[in-house]
């Protein structure tokens, strides 16, 4: 199965054990933009901090055991790393996601406009070029709210950089 069906089968798995987690960081890049961004690893973030014995309980009901702080299974290189909640980039806590329906389950995923605000906050905030990059490349492949990814900008004092990530996406 794909980057994305795994996420969509393990949070649907989690919902069903009343742990709700949202697909973000670079895995939820791969599934905006195809084959030019590939992940190694799947980010999900609860919408609370689930006790750490109900969600090993949970995930070993699916095969995954956790080393340090991801959960792998035999079958699958893929590494998952579940964060506690509240979802949120950088000041901002009120993201939105969506649901997409896959074979697998329902994947729960930032929004374009919010995946780019994700990526920006590691550039923003730690002068990461490669999460620059994924932001350009999300936001040249669906429709973001740049009047909302401006104000987010400014409230967290990075107006400069959010120029410059203007610039590069014209």
């Amino acid at each position: 199965m794909s980057q994305s069906e795994l996420a969509a089968f393990v949070g649907s798995h989690l919902a069903e054990k009343g742990i709700h987690v949202v697909l973000t960081g670079g895995a939820a890049v791969s599934f905006y933009v195809g084959p030019k961004y590939v992940s190694k690893d799947i980010d999900l973030v609860a919408d609370w901090a689930p006790k750490t014995a109900a969600l090993n309980k949970a995930m070993a009901e699916i095969g995954f055991s956790k080393r340090a702080r991801y959960y792998t299974h035999p079958q699958t290189e893929e590494r998952i790393e579940i964060l506690p909640g509240p979802l949120s980039v950088g000041e901002q806590s009120n993201l939105k996601s969506q649901e997409i329906r896959l074979s697998t389950g329902k994947l729960k995923i930032l929004s374009p406009t919010d995946c780019v605000k994700d990526r920006l906050a590691a550039f923003f905030h730690w002068g990461d070029t490669q999460s620059l990059n994924q932001a350009i490349w999300v936001a040249r492949a669906h429709k973001v709210d740049i009047g909302d990814i401006r104000n987010w900008a400014k409230n967290e004092n990075k107006l400069d950089e959010f120029e410059e990530f203007v610039k590069k996406i014209r």
